[in-house]
C-alpha cells in the first residue's frame, strides 16, 4: 500500500497542514491533480487529435522541462536523505503505482454492450447467441455487434437467435463512430479479438472482457461455462483491471510537393495494443534505420527490422526475437531488433514517456515497411519518419482473477514457462546410492593413498 506522502500531489506546506489537522471537519478539501502530458517533438497542427483541453483544478508546468510520465500513478516523496531532493518540477517527477489499487467501478449502471465474436470460426456461433440472448432478455441491455457478423448465414441455423436478431445494434469498423456509445465490451475468441477491440477505439476504450474461445487465448483470461456469474461480477463492479498501455504511432511524409501545388498528405495516426514493426518488407536488401530517442540519435539498425512494443507485446512478436517478458502495469516502451547485423545489439526497455522517432537512412538501399499490430501495412522511404510513443489511452483489460495471477497462469498455461521435469528426489535413488558408496569410498582411498610425501 502506499502512504499518504506518496499519494500527495501538492506542495510540502500544504501536506503539513493536513498532516496537523486532528478531525475530518478541521481538514480542507484536496484533490489529487493529473499531470498534463508531455510535449511532443511532432508539430501539434499535423496531428489529427485535437489536444485535451486542460481542467481548471490542473496545477500548470513550470518552465519548458521534458517529462518522464507513466500512466495512471502518483508521484513518490521528491527528497532523498537530509540534502538531495529533486528539482522543484513537478512535471519532472517519476511515478509509480500499486497494480492491486487498480478496480473497476461504475458511476451508473451499464447499459449498452459490444459483442466481438471471432469470424469464420462456427465454434463460436453456440455461445455468441447464448451471450446475446441472455444480455437482452434477461439483463434488458443495449447489444452491439458488427454488421459482418449477422451475415454469417450459419446463425440462421439458431432459433433463438430471430428473436434476438432485430434487436440488436449493428456498425461497420470503417465508417460508424463508437466513442461514447459503449459502456463496457465482451470478446469472444482469441487474442486477435482484444486487439480488434483495441483498434475499433482510437481514444478511450471501454472495460475489455476476454472470453477464451481461441487458439492460444494469453489475453484471454475467462472461461465461457459459467459466463453468466462472471458478467454479473463485472456488471456490479467486483472486478480488477489490467491498463493495457498501447502505442500512439504517427506516420510524417517527407513533403513531395509537385510543381502544380499538390497538397500534403495528413498524417496517419493509429494506435497499437502489441507493437510496430519496421522491416525491410520484400526487399533483399538490409534494413537500414535511424533510431532518435527524444530527439537524440541512439543508433543505426542494420538487420531485418526492428520491434516497438508495450509490454502487453512483449510476449509476442518481441519473445520471439530474443526480448524478456514484462507484466502489462509496467509503464515501458522495449525496443527489439529483428536479426541484427551485430552480435552486440541486444534489446532494450525504455521510459514510457520518451519518443521514439525511426526514418530509414538516406543512404538505405530501399524503403522500409510498417505494420500496426500486424495489420495496416505502410511504407516508409528515406525522409519518411515514424514517431511513437505512449498513448494516454490504455486498454482497461478485466482481470479473472487479479493483474499478477492472471499474468502467471497464462505464462505458464500458453506459453509453458519454466516447464520441465521434476528432478527425483534422493529417497528414489537410495538403492543407487547405497550401491555406489561403496566405489565412492574406494575411490576416496586410492586418492589418499596416492598424495605425494612432504620432504
Amino acid at each position: 500500500m502506499l502512504s499518504m506522502d506518496s499519494l500527495w500531489c501538492g506542495s510540502e506546506s500544504e501536506l503539513s497542514t493536513l498532516r496537523l489537522c486532528k478531525s475530518a471537519a478541521d481538514r480542507p478539501e484536496y484533490r489529487l491533480t493529473r499531470r498534463k502530458p508531455s510535449k511532443s517533438l511532432i508539430p501539434q497542427a499535423l496531428l489529427h487529435a485535437p489536444e485535451p483541453q486542460p481542467r481548471t483544478h490542473r496545477r500548470r508546468r513550470s518552465g519548458t522541462w521534458p517529462r518522464t510520465r507513466s500512466l495512471n500513478a502518483p508521484s513518490p516523496i521528491q527528497q532523498f536523505g537530509p540534502c538531495g531532493r529533486i528539482m522543484k518540477n513537478s512535471a519532472m517527477v517519476m511515478q509509480i503505482q500499486d497494480p492491486a489499487s487498480q478496480r473497476l467501478t461504475w458511476y451508473k449502471p451499464p447499459l449498452t454492450v459490444l459483442v466481438i465474436k471471432k469470424v469464420h470460426d462456427a465454434t463460436i456461433l453456440a455461445p455468441f447467441v447464448q451471450l446475446v440472448h441472455w444480455l437482452v432478455h434477461d439483463k434488458s441491455m443495449v447489444v452491439f455487434v458488427e454488421a459482418a457478423v449477422l451475415d454469417d448465414r450459419l446463425l440462421a441455423e439458431y432459433g433463438d437467435f430471430t428473436s434476438v436478431k432485430e434487436r440488436l445494434m449493428t456498425f461497420r469498423a470503417s465508417t460508424d463512430d463508437l466513442t461514447d456509445k459503449i459502456d463496457f465490451i465482451i470478446c469472444l475468441g482469441g487474442d486477435g479479438t482484444l486487439l480488434h477491440a483495441s483498434s475499433l477505439f482510437q481514444q478511450s476504450v471501454p472495460p475489455v472482457m476476454a472470453f477464451h474461445l481461441g487458439s492460444l487465448g494469453f489475453l484471454t483470461p475467462f472461461e465461457f461455462n459459467n459466463f453468466q456469474d462472471q458478467v454479473m461480477n463485472v456488471l456490479e463492479g467486483h472486478a480488477a483491471l489490467t491498463l493495457r498501455s498501447r502505442l500512439q504511432c504517427v506516420v510524417l511524409r517527407k513533403s513531395r510537393d509537385d510543381k502544380d501545388g499538390k497538397e500534403k498528405k495528413k498524417p496517419t495516426t493509429i494506435l497499437v495494443l502489441n507493437e510496430v514493426v519496421v522491416d525491410r518488407g520484400p526487399s533483399p536488401y538490409l534494413s537500414n534505420i535511424d533510431l532518435f530517442l527524444d530527439g537524440k540519435h541512439i543508433t543505426s539498425v542494420q538487420g531485418d527490422g526492428l520491434i516497438v512494443s508495450t509490454p502487453t507485446g512483449s510476449t509476442a512478436y518481441a519473445v520471439a526475437a530474443g526480448a524478456s517478458m514484462i507484466h502489462p502495469s509496467v509503464p515501458a516502451i522495449m525496443v527489439t531488433p529483428i536479426c541484427p547485423h551485430s552480435l552486440s545489439f541486444r534489446p532494450i526497455v525504455v521510459p514510457a514517456g520518451v519518443e521514439l522517432k525511426i526514418m530509414p537512412t538516406l543512404e538505405a538501399r530501399s524503403a522500409a515497411s510498417v505494420s500496426f499490430d500486424g495489420r495496416s501495412q505502410v511504407t516508409l522511404r528515406p525522409g519518411d519518419s515514424l514517431y511513437v510513443t505512449t498513448s494516454v489511452y490504455p486498454v482497461p483489460s478485466i482481470c479473472a482473477q487479479d493483474q499478477i495471477s492472471d499474468w502467471f497462469d497464462s505464462l505458464a498455461e500458453c506459453l509453458h514457462w519454466n516447464v520441465r521435469k521434476k528432478q527425483k528426489q534422493i529417497d528414489e535413488l537410495s538403492d543407487l546410492t547405497h550401491s555406489s558408496s561403496d566405489n565412492l569410498e574406494d575411490l576416496d582411498q586410492n586418492h589418499h593413498d596416492e598424495r605425494p610425501v612432504d620432504t
